[in-house]
């Protein structure tokens, strides 16, 4: 993938032959125990899905920070097994694009999501006109790259669930700002969600300020909290 100085590919490091692990921000892109699972227990339930899926129509998923791609894959794996009947938008605000072999190496972990990572993996390429853009017929995937405040504020989406997903906090404060945390807010659908692994106090201070009904919910592998909530109000 073609770098340029806003969306160049983060220098990384591989433990265990498979995961990566970003030196530049000193963290893990996944939960070290199982990031699939962590997917489902944070994001997937944490914003009441696939329940939500069980209407027709579109389904429109935002998420701060694309990294390997593993959300989108176990997302798009249950949205399958769910069989709706409606279309799934996944639209992922990504800094720091993955290059093809290295979204390639970090996914082959889970053979659950095989079938999943062969179409991304096949399909994924350089940005054009800033976003990757790929459709995949009842689900369409889009990863708009750069700065992810300024992307989100220009963006004409209104979403139903969030997945904020960035590197954790102490690491990544531009991801959890006041600033960003209130344009997820106000783009999102009226009863939007949000679900998030970071459970840190200034973070959930950001979201009540932003205007959601947040609640604590027990984290993932004997991680003490994580974060859930819903916008009420009109949307967009």
């Amino acid at each position: 993938m073609s770098e340029t100085p806003e969306t160049r590919a983060l220098a990384l490091e591989w433990i265990d032959g498979d995961m990566p692990y970003s030196p530049d921000f000193g963290d893990h892109f996944y939960c070290r125990e199982d990031g699939r699972a962590e997917c489902g227990h944070v994001f997937l339930a944490g914003n009441g899905l696939p329940q939500r899926w069980a209407a027709d129509g579109p389904f429109v998923i935002g998420e701060l920070g694309f990294g390997t791609g593993l959300n989108f894959c176990e997302t798009w794996r249950a949205w399958k097994d769910a069989g709706g009947g409606g279309t799934l938008r996944f639209v992922s605000f990504e800094l720091h694009p993955m290059d093809r072999d290295s979204v390639d190496r970090a996914l082959r972990r889970w053979p659950e999501i095989d079938a999943e990572r062969q179409a991304l993996v096949a399909r994924w390429g350089d940005p054009v006109n800033g976003m990757v853009d790929l459709d995949f017929g009842d689900v369409r995937l889009t990863v708009v790259c750069g700065d992810a405040l300024g992307n989100l504020a220009g963006s004409p989406l209104a979403f139903d669930a969030w997945y904020l997903d960035g590197f954790a906090p102490s690491r990544n404060l531009a991801m959890w700002s006041a600033e960003i945390l209130k344009a997820v807010f106000d783009h999102s659908a009226p009863g939007g969600t949000f679900a998030t692994y970071a459970a840190a106090g200034f973070v959930r201070r950001n979201l009540i300020a932003a205007g959601f009904a947040v609640e604590r919910r027990l984290g993932f592998a004997g991680k003490r909290e994580m974060l859930c909530g819903t916008r009420s109000g009109p949307g967009l």
